[in-house]
């Protein structure tokens, strides 16, 4: 039954770290575009809120309970898969982080990048849902 539990709140955890890494760089690309002073200190403001109060503890929480699903089940670390997604996981850590960098930026007002990167930026954590969804579920090897 713990171990039960512990997939609900990963999954959780997971439905909110997501929610934040595709809204903070949709904010980015409203940041990038705004124009008046007060628009840009309202961006900020949301960004710092979002990224340190929803999209850290989510992360963390996603991989407490991560890994403790892994302390119960140790022979996952024989699978393939579960090889391939903590990989991505590693690389959406990272992501997160440059999230934070960019955020910094913003809020420093030195932003030297236009509101088409970060559209496209934007698009990443799509590409690391699927393949994690997909890996998870599937288990192709």
């Amino acid at each position: 039954m713990l171990y039960l539990w512990l997939k609900a709140l990963h999954i959780i955890a997971i439905v909110c770290w997501f929610a934040g890494l595709f809204y903070l760089p949709r904010l980015f690309v409203y940041h990038a575009i705004a124009e008046d002073e007060p628009s840009r200190e309202r961006f900020k403001i949301m960004e710092r809120k979002l990224y340190r109060g929803i999209m850290g503890p989510s992360m963390i929480a996603t991989l407490v309970f991560g890994i403790w699903m892994l302390y119960l089940n140790p022979g996952w670390l024989s699978q393939g898969w579960l090889h391939a997604k903590l990989t991505l996981v590693v690389l959406l850590i990272g992501y997160h982080h440059a999230c934070g960098s960019l955020l910094k930026r913003f809020a420093r007002g030195e932003n030297r990048r236009g509101h088409v990167f970060y559209r496209w930026f934007n698009e990443v954590p799509v590409l690391f849902l699927i393949a994690i969804v997909i890996l998870v579920v599937v288990k192709p090897f």
